[in-house]
């Protein structure tokens, strides 16, 4: 009788711990505003130019004051892409499309956070369109040169790297970075269409003439500038995927039937194969999401095929289903890639949250060979990847900085590594830096609401500032989580 008593003790213990350990993981609608209000934050740390008196993360500076002077134009402003001073264009616009399509889609879940979200959108569209505008026939897609830039380790307030210019022009073309940064003008002029009509219509404006100069001189930036922007954002897809994305974006902020017409034409040839990742480089699968809206709400017959071709991409994702091809680390992280995985994970998270959105608004269902997945399905498979960044994996570490007990501490970064020039006034040089890249000590000034590279694919982590695969934060990651976090923390009850 005692044995059985005390078996019967030992199971409700052991209940009651397992109950515990869920809670300890389970994440509130409070928790997620945190993550949402610290994912904007993290911007203000890439911001290049006159920094705004509003700034919250003062351990930064003013950067960058000249970029662009020494070919008469003015570049100054835009974001840092990751960890280096350089201001990469293409990195830089889907940046911006992804935080401007979050505020388009979850931005009624920002709350309090709306304002912030449109001024990280605006840092970026302010700077583009003086990219797009400066000269006539001309799109400045990079400022700094990165293989001397990754030569020094200094904060981006001593830069004293070549802040060499580059561009796409009639004659060395950039169709993928021009479609891409049309992409972003589009997309952010539907953010501000209440808010600022005229700055709205200026956005909109600028897309069209940036898309016609991207779709009528076509090419790769990556052949027009070789070793500056290859291997660090060489256009491996090439540019006909953004063609594709540029004009969906720009029908759908105008609802002008010439780039229906445009889609229509061009769908079956421009990336209308079945990618499976969606990132900087890769927009096919965004861009089948995005035109799945219309066939789902208006039934417009023409766009059925990106239903399907969105169905078979959800589809790879979602185990059990017959087109199950997507890998996954034990402890349950979609697996891409060795460096910076975390960023198909939040773009992953993203698409998939839109999809559920677009279907549930409209009863729909994805495909999968003879089964069906819901709405609800495709959310509870997103909610594992967002827990698991914040996390709730094996190592009980938040891949988010500032978030959470356990964070990365040594991130791949300049500026978060070096000391402050508020702590450190004098000048740290190029290579006296490079002291802090390898100290094993935290960095001094916390990146607050980074999310990094993430782990590998047996969900090991090293937090180590040398290891960039893994410790290096990247705007692209954050954005498409911005609106992941958004749509969480508008749940009433998250779990």
């Amino acid at each position: 009788m005692a044995a059985a008593i005390f078996s019967l003790t030992m199971q409700i213990l052991c209940l009651t711990l397992f109950s515990l350990s869920l809670l300890c993981t389970a994440f509130t609608s409070r928790d997620y505003s945190d993550a949402l209000e610290k994912s904007i934050l993290f911007f203000e740390g890439q911001r290049s130019g006159r920094l705004p008196p509003n700034q919250r993360l003062n351990w930064r500076g003013n950067s960058g004051l000249s970029d662009g002077s020494s070919y008469h134009v003015d570049l100054v402003g835009g974001y840092y892409d990751a960890g280096d001073n350089v201001k990469f264009g293409l990195p830089m616009a889907f940046t911006t499309t992804m935080l401007a399509w979050s505020v388009i889609e979850f931005g009624s879940s920002m709350q309090n956070q709306i304002e912030n979200a449109k001024a990280t959108i605006r840092w970026g569209t302010d700077y583009l369109l003086k990219a797009a505008t400066a000269t006539p026939g001309t799109l400045y897609v990079q400022v700094g040169d990165p293989n001397m830039d990754h030569k020094c380790w200094e904060r981006p307030e001593d830069m004293d790297t070549p802040r060499n210019v580059y561009k796409a022009s009639t004659k060395n073309p950039g169709s993928d970075v021009a479609a891409e940064t049309a992409a972003a003008l589009a997309a952010a002029s539907i953010v501000f269409k209440e808010y600022d009509p005229s700055y709205s219509a200026k956005l909109l404006q600028t897309a069209k003439k940036v898309f016609d100069f991207a779709d009528r001189y076509r090419g790769s930036y990556s052949d027009s500038l070789n070793s500056v922007v290859c291997p660090f954002y060489c256009s491996y897809s090439g540019y006909q995927d953004e063609l594709l994305w540029g004009a969906s974006w720009i029908h759908r902020a105008s609802q002008d039937n010439s780039y229906l017409s445009y889609i229509q034409s061009n769908g079956h040839t421009m990336g209308s194969d079945d990618g499976y990742s969606f990132s900087w480089d890769d927009k096919r699968a965004g861009t089948k999401v995005l035109l799945s809206k219309d066939f789902l709400e208006k039934s417009t017959a023409e766009f059925q095929l990106y239903k399907s071709h969105s169905d078979k991409y959800i589809c790879s994702l979602i185990p059990g289903t017959s087109g199950f091809q997507a890998q996954y680390t034990p402890g349950g992280l979609l697996y891409k890639a060795s460096e910076s995985n975390l960023q198909y994970v939040t773009t992953t998270s993203f698409l998939l949250l839109t999809y559920a959105k677009y279907l549930s608004a409209n009863g729909g269902v994805a495909t999968c060979g003879t089964s069906t997945v819901t709405a609800e399905s495709l959310i509870a498979q997103t909610k594992k990847q967002v827990d698991y960044i914040l996390g709730d994996n094996p190592a009980k570490m938040s891949y988010m900085v500032g978030f959470g007990e356990r964070y990365p501490q040594h991130v791949h970064h300049r500026g978060s590594s070096v000391p402050s020039i508020h702590a450190h006034p004098d000048r740290i040089t190029c290579n006296n830096g490079f002291q802090y890249l390898y100290s094993g000590s935290p960095n001094p000034n916390v990146l607050v609401g980074a999310v990094i590279g993430g782990p590998d694919s047996k969900d090991n982590f090293a937090d180590d500032r040398n290891n960039y695969q893994q410790s290096e934060p990247a705007t692209y990651i954050n954005a498409p989580f911005v609106g992941a976090l958004a749509f969480f923390s508008g749940k009433a009850t998250a779990n």
